[in-house]
């Protein structure tokens, strides 16, 4: 009887030669899984992962990250625009640079996104104890700073021996591939197994393809979804990340063809439909629209497909306020599913749509309800205009006004991309998305620092579409290193840095909640201790030059529309830098439309914060558990 054929690699070897045999398939359509792997070498890779990268040569790419936070934002924004078919790997040393990666890991959980991280670790042999950069931890010998990673992961694993990699390593890529439980994936490698050889049987390599199914809504969960649908008068249906990350755009785009129902949508849905669809009716929640607000307000039935119902969707429970309202959730994830008392259709969404539109054939909303927000919608329509308008083209623009600059020169190609400060309230309210990946917000985790990154990883893959990242000061400060990467690798993105001199969004909420805006601006420090109201000396735009970026610097509205016709057909990594308007005579996005909610203190001595908290406590009263 013939032994078993095997082939002797280190562990860090078979590893990277087993992700490069990884794929997902649906509908037919086959995608690698983990496309390349980003890294920064340090004493706990380098020999290891870094060297069996070398090795592999174009089996499994690598990508040169500066800041592993970063590199994790990266695979995300590619993961996200894959609709999570396709991931990424991140690898790095031990120490800081393996707890670098756990903003990253967390943003990638929170949004259902998959990144496969393989920090290193300690020896596991111990033969080098304490190594470099090591956390001892003298009540317990087998942690090590990894394990702040366990977490923020949907998987976690640390492979102290060469055969345990390959358990670990299917584990790992079924999480990856699996759109119930996925998001990070770690595997932690302590760096003397990385480098250890090991006979590895040849199955281990062969091609494998992960399924992902689009599993249908059992019979009798539709039928009670059915039955709630055409007994609702105010039917509002809410769309979430899940359509996208589904590809059930066009299912969705039927449904509301045949029944009139209005569609809202979350940050992470936005775009589902396109803006000029009849049923659309902009964001849902506390940045929503006047218009969809309204109809949650009033709504009988809300039908959730694919969102996890986020309290800036919900308005801190407070949005949903008629006294009967009932909750149908259509989502893969039936933790998702059951929230709010729903009656839960647990399925793929694209599949789940279809199910529905045929088995409501021939219902249709009242027309008086469809006339009524369609001219709600139109009215809206009014208010973005007059937001994204400006009266002089040689004036400062608003923050608004930079967004109908932008508004006046895309087309369904291009990719916008945001994630922090008070520009998602804004797109959010007011961008008109005009395809399904073109409105690109992180607002799961709202992490600053995300938008730079994952422009790189939307770029690479969709290498033909215009990609945005639109950045505030205070966001531009804390990550702008990958404009590097961006700018070594030849990765056209295009870098809007809206300068407005500090915190907007925080500074905002803190006015609101009794804070009175401390510590929100950028003031600079006077000789003699006290701070003015001047601005800092900080040219951000001159930083961005110096990083390798063409810089266009825009002082109005005409400048700034312009400088955005360049940048969009540049060729090269490109900046455009515009100080904004913050006068409140200027025209600026219409105020928040529902409440979030933010404790204010309950005693103090400002009246500022007393006032606040009355206020508090008035929305606070209208919240209400959906059971």
């Amino acid at each position: 009887m013939n032994a078993p054929t095997t082939r002797r690699l280190t562990v860090a070897q078979a590893l990277v030669e087993f992700l490069a045999h990884q794929y997902t398939e649906r509908d037919g359509r086959r995608h690698r899984l983990i496309s390349a792997c980003w890294g920064i070498f340090g004493h706990g890779n380098v020999a290891g992962i870094g060297q069996a990268l070398l090795e592999s040569g174009d089996a499994l790419p690598y990508l040169q990250g500066r800041n592993e936070q970063a590199m994790v934002h990266a695979a995300v924004g590619y993961a996200r625009q894959r609709d999570r078919l396709s991931a990424q790997a991140v690898t790095t040393s031990i120490g800081p640079g393996a707890t670098n990666l756990v903003t990253g890991a967390a943003l990638a959980t929170v949004n259902r996104l998959p990144v496969l991280l393989l920090p290193g670790d300690v020896f596991a042999t111990r033969s080098a104890d304490p190594v470099l950069q090591q956390l001892e931890v003298p009540s317990a010998g087998d942690v090590s700073v990894n394990d702040a990673l366990r977490p923020v992961s949907r998987y976690f694993d640390r492979v102290t021996r060469p055969e345990a990699l390959i358990p670990a390593a299917l584990q790992a890529v079924r999480v990856l591939a699996d759109p119930v439980d996925t998001g990070a994936v770690t595997l932690a490698l302590p760096q003397d197994v990385q480098a250890e050889a090991y006979d590895w049987p040849e199955e281990f390599f062969a091609d494998r393809v992960w399924r992902v199914a689009r599993p249908a809504p059992d019979a009798g969960a539709l039928a009670e979804a059915v039955h709630a649908i055409r007994g609702a008068r105010r039917p509002l249906l809410i769309a979430g990340g899940g359509v996208h990350h589904s590809e059930a755009e066009e299912a969705l785009r039927a449904f509301a063809d045949a029944t009139g129902i209005p569609v809202a949508s979350t940050q992470a849905g936005k775009g589902s439909l396109r803006h000029d669809h009849p049923a659309d009716v902009g964001g849902i929640g506390h940045t929503g629209t006047a218009t969809a607000d309204a109809l949650a307000r009033e709504a009988d039935l809300v039908i959730g497909v694919g969102t996890r119902y986020t309290d800036f969707t919900t308005a801190s429970s407070t949005l949903f306020a008629a006294p009967g309202v009932r909750f149908v959730n259509l989502n893969i994830a039936p933790f998702d599913a059951h929230k709010l008392g729903a009656a839960s259709l647990v399925a793929d969404a694209r599949a789940g749509l279809e199910a529905l539109t045929g088995a409501l054939s021939g219902h249709r909303v009242a027309a008086a309800y469809e006339a009524g927000y369609r001219a709600a919608k139109e009215e809206w329509e009014r208010r973005v205009d007059a937001a994204y308008g400006a009266a002089d083209d040689s004036v400062r623009p608003s923050q608004t006004q930079v967004l109908g600059a932008l508004d006046g020169i895309v087309d369904d190609t291009d990719v916008i991309i945001n994630a922090a400060g008070s520009l998602p309230g804004d797109l959010h309210k007011l961008w008109r998305a005009r395809s399904r990946r073109q409105y690109h917000l992180e607002y799961g985790y709202s992490c600053m620092g995300y938008e730079i990154p994952a422009a790189i990883g939307v770029r690479l893959a969709a290498p033909d579409r215009p990609v945005w990242a639109l950045v505030g000061d205070g966001t531009y400060l804390m990550n702008p290193t990958e404009i590097v990467t961006a700018v070594q690798e030849g990765v056209n993105i295009t870098v809007v840095i809206v300068q407005n001199h500090g915190y907007a969004s925080i500074g905002g909420l803190s006015e609101a909640t009794g804070g009175e805006r401390f510590g929100t601006a950028y003031r600079f420090r006077a000789g003699d201790g006290t701070y003015t109201g001047a601005p800092l000396p900080v040219d951000l735009a001159a930083n961005a030059a110096s990083l390798g970026m063409d810089v266009l610097r825009a002082a109005t509205v005409g400048e700034l529309r312009a400088a955005l016709v360049k940048a969009r057909g540049a060729n090269r990594p490109t900046c455009v830098y515009v100080e904004t308007e913050t006068a409140d005579t200027v025209p600026g996005a219409p105020d928040a439309q529902a409440w979030w909610d933010v404790p204010v203190a309950e005693t103090a001595t400002r009246p500022a914060a007393v006032a606040a908290r009355e206020a508090y406590d008035r929305h606070a009263a209208g919240r209400r558990r959906h059971l």
